[in-house]
């Protein structure tokens, strides 16, 4: 669907970060950083809490400006660029989401659409298309409100309303950060789907090593407000450029002896909010599973696993149990050998399996991008 918002760019060639720093009085937050992304790029900005990360986003942004340095975005200086305009051009994704408790998914996600003058038409058929975008469905969700949304859905939710005026640019700070392990990895591989969908130029917030392997074209490495390292996964793992990068990319990855493993030395203890009974009506399923805050159910009958399901399967009228729309996972016992069950998600293309122990669920096994490296 075509836009009718004002336009400063139609897509991103490039955006430059030419010496900016910034300072709150004797404290240096960001110091003399350059650096380039590409158009179409998916870079990711790392490094502890106080690195300067989020302040450079910021910046981006215009939500504040640099004591010194440029940005510029396809060559030219934002500085110059009403910054309420240059904001409605950048979508913008915060840990919090933001979403107006007041407001329906749909008026969330139309509110700047609205703000630019379309259409009521316009506006509906673009909350349609995002929502089924972000895989959630139109006639199931636009009419609720935030509280009554999952943390992943409303996260889904945010990300939507930041696509709303076909921003060329989406600056991402650490949407993932609040969201369990399991969901976080769900969201994570719909969020790649949906970057190879959209191709949009993206600069992605994240303290996280695992998540910056999993979805960086690059990485970008900071510490005490300054760039330490940018370059892409394999070359920070190769090519190091200090300890510090060494700490945070190799040292520090907890599967250096990975031969020696098993299954039950990594897999997450399965909690009692994942455990759904194959004979729960999927409707009711389904809003368990938004009370729960989760969109993995692993099903079970008198404690033995019949198999799983996630939440967008559920999205369905048909009278039905939660068993009958089941699907067996890939399941390894707990003793089972941690290179070989790598080996086996990798190959099977899929991220998490189910641990048992005597037929009866007792954890889940992720996989990520840096484990598929080492296997």
């Amino acid at each position: 669907m075509k836009t009718p918002s004002r336009r400063l760019f139609d897509r991103i060639e490039g955006v430059t970060l030419e010496n900016i720093s910034k300072r709150y009085g004797e404290s240096v937050a960001v110091e003399k950083l350059s650096l380039r992304v590409g158009g179409g790029e998916l870079l990711i900005l790392i490094g502890p809490s106080g690195s300067g990360k989020t302040t450079t986003l910021k910046m981006i942004n215009r939500l504040i400006e640099p004591d010194e340095g440029k940005i510029f975005v396809n060559g030219m200086d934002i500085a110059q660029f009403d910054p309420v305009l240059l904001r409605r051009n950048i979508g913008y994704v915060i840990q919090e989401v933001g979403l107006f408790p007041h407001m329906t998914v749909e008026e969330n996600i139309g509110l700047l659409p609205k703000l630019e003058g379309w259409t009521e038409q316009q506006i509906r058929d673009k909350v349609d298309e995002l929502l089924q975008l972000v895989s959630l469905l139109p006639g199931v969700f636009k009419r609720r409100y935030p509280r009554e949304l999952s943390g992943g859905q409303q996260q889904r939710v945010g990300l939507a309303r930041a696509l709303a005026l076909d921003a060329p640019l989406l600056l991402m700070d650490e949407p993932f950060g609040a969201l369990d392990p399991i969901l976080r990895r769900q969201l994570q591989n719909e969020f790649l789907r949906i970057k190879k969908e959209l191709h949009r130029t993206i600069i992605f917030v994240t303290h996280d090593i695992e998540e910056s392997f999993t979805l960086g074209d690059r990485i970008a490495i900071m510490n005490e407000a300054k760039l330490i390292q940018v370059g892409e996964p394999n070359e920070l793992l190769l090519q190091p450029a200090d300890d510090f990068v060494v700490d945070m990319v190799d040292a520090k990855r907890k599967y250096k002896h990975i031969d020696s493993l098993s299954v039950k030395d990594m897999m997450i203890p399965l909690e009692e909010k994942y455990m759904f009974n194959a004979s729960m009506n999927v409707r009711d399923a389904r809003e368990e599973m938004i009370k729960r805050d989760v969109e993995l159910a692993v099903v079970v009958e008198k404690s033995r696993l019949v198999g799983c399901t996630v939440f967008k399967d559920l999205l369905t009228d048909k009278m039905t149990v939660i068993g009958d729309i089941a699907e067996q996972p890939i399941i390894f016992e707990m003793n089972h050998p941690m290179a070989s069950a790598l080996e086996e998600l990798k190959k099977n293309n899929q991220f998490i399996a189910i641990v048992v122990e005597e037929q009866m669920p007792v954890g889940l096994l992720l996989s990520n991008k840096i484990l598929q490296r080492m296997v």
